[in-house]
């Protein structure tokens, strides 16, 4: 008995959208299997729903599953599912009379630039089927109707039959797709598993592939003879060891079976509580591609107002191009009732976070949620700011294991730094877990709770220096009268550390000050001050000749309170840049130069009046302060202190020819003699009273 096929027209809508699907070029035409699987999955969901008020309904088929079948000899793609089926008034109103109320804003989303990918948000993922096939056939059973062919080349029309040609499938839908002549890589194997286990893979039940595998088998030699016809057969007598040799043959056999694709299974949605760590350790080295075990994990669920769920992991070492700007964003990856979203999305997790890998999986974002609508989404930064929190409490909880922590902060340390000059909101957590050497601890770092639990009573600030490596600043001028007092001071080597210290300007209310810039008072009662002031109208006439003889050089001349060895030292204006910052700068490839000329901070040259140099060149200047020798020895205390206090020499050449005249002058070597390679007038001469003067020194 023939069975009637009836025609139906596509709505105009849905017409416009197949059209638009087929004649325009995508590049992501896979997202065609997560939309299909997706949809497998919604309708395993329903049953599911039904089977727990009736069981009943699940007897004509119990196993819940999604099946992949590539038939790559007729160019067939078969996916296949156990979901609740359709009746045929379903099939009439889902599948093309009825317009969804997306599909007009998926066709608007579309013209204004949207990407293909977010055809699912709009409930019309079937028809990007038609990405990659010319015709497609649905074959579907629901319990409450008979068996039906749904089937359309996308023609403005489509058909729909009872079935009677192909065998029952029980209950559920098959799709068929005829794919393109162009499209038939989605038929290997290898491509269908890639696609899968990147946007599928956490589907919560078995997606499976049919693999076709070879086996030998043996047979025996009998198995394999054909007989022909009814011929005499003269058998041969042979020896029983012949007879053993002859029956083992081997021959290929091909099969086929089913090959579950998500044996992964969503370990986020278990309790965290009957999770073992291998299987944290397994998930991670899936998720990453990590050959190593991550250092820490945080398992948790949020629930209320919206819901989700999310696994955080830290690796144990820092990726080589964490920091590079060409590279993906972020490692979380977001899915939405496990079905994957994307894997870069920015507004997920701060950058300053970047290392941080792992899984939200969100219940209340729509499905396939474009980029666009993300950034205005609310649920996300309600999201962004429970990972932020979470990742906070276990950076907490790693600082409480002394080596765990000490391998994290190697690795991770400037991301820290780098969250103090961005995140305002959690500066004062993350001021808790930075970690610096200091004078008092050179081979340990120590925290800033424990440097102010050091603090001697009468000292109400935090000192810090930094520099370009330990090795310059550990012997740096400006700890001089630090360290005879005995006041820790930090020592920040990091580039970043100029930054983070910018914005964190107080910890525990008290202030950080940098030591190398002016103004600072090393915590002196009334009489050290009163002395110091003292002193300094004795040397007030030496400031004012050093002053004269820089010039512009430096905004003034004062005596130091913090050197205690060194006859001078620079400082720079409070607010200005430091020296090294003044290095780092210089030292950007793509700096904007004219951004030194009102940063660049102004020096101030500090003379120690207690070191033999600064009282003998006071002594010379009281007698005659055009003298010479004054201008050429303040010239080069002054480029030496530019050395020693971190900055760099402009005119090299200049200083190098001043310290060739002293070892000429000191050798005893007439100028005649040396060979000059720069003008005189260039240089200032040393005259030969400066011996004397570099004698009295010694």
């Amino acid at each position: 008995m023939s069975t009637e096929t009836e025609t139906f027209s596509f709505q105009a809508e849905i017409s416009q959208l197949m059209s638009l699907i087929i004649n325009t070029f995508y590049s992501n035409k896979e997202i065609f299997l997560r939309e299909l699987i997706s949809n497998s999955s919604d309708a395993i969901d329903k049953i599911r729903y039904q089977s727990l008020t009736d069981v009943s309904v699940l007897e004509t088929e119990k196993d819940l599953f999604v099946r992949i079948t590539p038939d790559r000899e007729n160019g067939i793609l078969s996916i296949r599912d156990t979901g609740i089926g359709m009746t045929k008034a379903d099939l009439v109103n889902n599948l093309g009379t009825i317009a969804k109320s997306g599909t007009k804003g998926f066709m608007e989303a579309l013209s204004s630039g949207a990407d293909i990918s977010m055809i699912g948000q709009f409930g019309v993922g079937f028809y990007s089927a038609y990405l990659v096939a010319d015709k497609v056939q649905v074959i579907t059973k629901h319990n409450d109707d008979e068996q039906y062919i749904w089937e359309s080349s996308a023609g403005g029309s489509f058909t729909i039959t009872r079935d009677e040609t192909n065998p029952s499938i029980g209950r559920g839908t098959e799709m068929r797709l005829f794919m393109k002549e162009d499209q038939l890589e989605f038929l290997e194997e290898k491509k269908i598993k890639d696609i899968v286990k990147k946007h599928s893979e956490f589907i919560s039940y078995p997606i499976q592939l049919v693999v076709e595998k070879e086996t030998e088998k043996e047979v025996s030699d009998d198995e394999e003879e054909v007989v022909e016809g009814d011929k005499p057969k003269i058998e041969e007598i042979e020896d029983e060891d012949d007879k053993k040799e002859k029956k083992k043959k081997t021959i290929k056999e091909k099969t086929t079976e089913n090959e579950e694709l998500n044996k992964t299974k969503p370990l986020w949605t278990r309790n965290p509580e009957d999770i073992k760590t291998e299987e944290y350790s397994q998930f991670y080295k899936a998720l990453t591609n990590d050959w190593e075990d991550h250092l820490a994990v945080k398992h948790f669920s949020v629930e209320g107002q919206l819901e989700f769920r999310a696994i955080l992991f830290i690796p144990k070492r820092a990726p080589f191009d964490m920091f590079e700007t060409k590279k993906k964003r972020n490692n979380i990856k977001l899915y939405v009732r496990r079905v994957f979203i994307m894997d870069d999305c920015e507004d997920l997790i701060p950058e300053w976070l970047n290392f941080v890998k792992g899984v939200v999986d969100s219940e209340d974002l729509p499905l396939n949620i474009s980029r666009e609508t993300l950034q205005q989404n609310k649920i996300l930064k309600v999201i962004r700011k429970n990972l932020v929190k979470k990742c906070l409490e276990m950076f907490a909880d790693i600082a409480e294991d002394k080596e765990n922590f000490d391998k994290f902060y190697e690795s991770f340390s400037k991301n820290l730094k780098l969250g103090i000059h961005e995140d305002t909101q959690n500066r004062a957590k993350l001021a808790e877990l930075l970690r610096f050497p200091s004078t008092n601890s050179l081979t340990e770092l120590t925290s800033l709770k424990d440097y102010v639990t050091r603090m001697p009573e009468k000292q109400k600030k935090i000192y810090y220096i930094t520099g370009e490596s330990r090795a310059a600043i550990e012997n740096s001028p400006f700890l001089e009268g630090f360290k005879k007092k005995n006041i820790e001071v930090l020592l920040m080597t990091d580039p970043i550390d100029e930054y983070s210290t910018q914005q964190l300007k107080q910890y525990d209310d008290k202030d950080l000050v940098c030591i190398t810039k002016e103004g600072v008072d090393m915590e002196e009662d009334e009489e050290e001050k009163a002395a110091r002031e003292e002193e300094a109208k004795k040397f007030e006439g030496l400031c004012a000749t050093v002053k004269e003889v820089l010039g512009e050089k430096v905004e003034k001349v004062v005596i130091s309170t913090k050197l205690t060895d060194s006859p001078c030292v620079l400082t720079t204006g409070q607010f200005g840049w430091s020296a090294n910052m003044e290095r780092i700068m210089k030292a950007q490839a793509l700096r904007d130069s004219s951004m030194s000329s009102y940063m660049a901070s102004k020096k101030t040259f500090e003379l120690n009046s207690n070191h033999a140099i600064i009282k003998s060149l006071a002594s010379r200047v009281e007698a005659d302060k055009n003298d010479r020798a004054v201008k050429d020895l303040t010239t080069l205390l002054y480029e030496t202190s530019l050395l020693t206090s971190g900055f760099t020499l402009e005119e090299p050449h200049t200083f190098a020819s001043r310290i060739h005249r002293m070892v000429s002058l000191g050798l005893d070597i007439d100028e005649d003699e040396v060979a000059v390679t720069e003008d005189a007038s260039d240089v200032p001469s040393l005259e030969t009273g400066v011996t004397s003067t570099m004698e009295e020194v010694d």
